[in-house]
């Protein structure tokens, strides 16, 4: 009883850890769990008492899950129907040759389009394109997710895991690819008016891990995702008013919908705009050993680095896929006529 005592209590943890500097809680890679307290239930109703405790005891039983699960029969029975919805959004992919056939690979993405996350899911397929489904590959993903009935085997089985750097180092000693959003919810629900900028917070963990265990970091850059769906504001504040920052959401995004203002109990529907999805070359640091990952200033230099290379294809996209959701709704309302 004791251990199950402290495992809710770790969990309690992780779910109230602020990911300051990018620490690794729900979203980033390769930064470990800062020490934090057990939130203060006193400022809680007592249904948001319950539904906390709930979710922190399904949360630690999905972290006591150590051993990487994927189901390659199912993921190829998905792939139809994700290709149909995503094919909304007429994807355009690029430079896939970029992406190693083979072999362990951190492919770093900038995240847009709140919880639609179209680029998510087209950067999936085109992976999958690029190495079948029977090569390894995972996804970090936000663990809170796996504490729902439904959604975490659903996730389990086609390659996501709770984020973390010990499952991302798991997975390259499988020899497998790893996906990884540093940027998480916070660049997901940035301002629309942020669109064309990759902003992970401050957050280094992924040049960490990739430092750590000599893995090339493939960067993957999505331009018109983040056109889709207009985010006014973070909704920062609004999260914390409700409470929420106590399940690690600190985010409540305020939309522009077609009828008006909104938030993210009412999305608006996603703009059809044109997705393009551009993979980089891999970027490596041979002269730097594993040790280089103790240092902070290497960390943050190489993390800057990915950053100022994905900018510099984000801008290059803006110009050369200028107005994506006009392209989008021409390329959309055209369809039928070119088959």
């Amino acid at each position: 009883m004791g251990n199950a005592r402290e495992k809710c209590r770790s969990a309690l943890g992780r779910l109230n850890c602020w990911r300051d500097n990018g620490t690794m809680a729900m979203y980033g890679s390769g930064e470990p769990l800062k020490a934090c307290s057990t939130a203060n239930e006193g400022d809680q109703s007592p249904g948001a008492r319950g539904l906390f405790r709930l979710l922190a005891r399904r949360l630690a039983e999905e972290h006591e899950q150590r051993d990487l699960h994927r189901e390659p029969d199912f993921i190829e029975r998905q792939i139809g129907w994700l290709r149909a919805v995503t094919s909304y959004y007429s994807p355009v992919v690029r430079g896939l040759e970029n992406l190693p056939p083979e072999g362990p690979a951190l492919v770093v993405g900038n995240h847009n389009a709140g919880f639609y996350m179209p680029d998510t899911w087209i950067t999936a397929l085109a992976i999958v394109d690029r190495r079948g489904t029977d090569h390894p590959a995972y996804t970090l993903t936000y663990d809170l997710l796996f504490a729902f009935p439904v959604v975490g085997p659903f996730l389990r089985r086609i390659g996501a895991v709770p984020a973390s750097s010990d499952a991302a180092v798991q997975a390259f000693d499988e020899g497998a690819l790893v996906l990884d959003y540093p940027g998480g919810d916070y660049e997901a629900c940035r301002p629309w008016t942020e669109r064309n900028r990759v902003d992970f917070g401050g957050r280094t963990g992924f040049a960490r891990l990739a430092l750590q265990t000599g893995v090339p970091i493939v960067p993957v850059v999505t331009h018109g995702s983040h056109d889709s769906l207009i985010v006014l504001a973070r909704g920062n504040r609004i999260a914390k008013a409700l409470g929420l920052n106590g399940m690690h959401i600190t985010v409540f995004p305020v939309l522009l919908g077609p009828f008006g203002v909104t938030t993210a109990l009412l999305p608006p529907p996603p703009l059809p705009s044109s997705i393009t999805v551009e993979f980089l070359p891999p970027i490596t640091w041979p002269d730097l050993g594993p040790d280089a990952a103790a240092d902070p200033e290497t960390v943050a230099r190489c993390a800057a680095e990915v950053v100022a290379v994905m900018q510099t294809a984000l801008d290059r996209l803006g110009v050369e896929r200028a107005h994506p959701v006009a392209r989008g709704f021409t390329a959309l309302f055209t369809r039928p006529f070119r088959r």
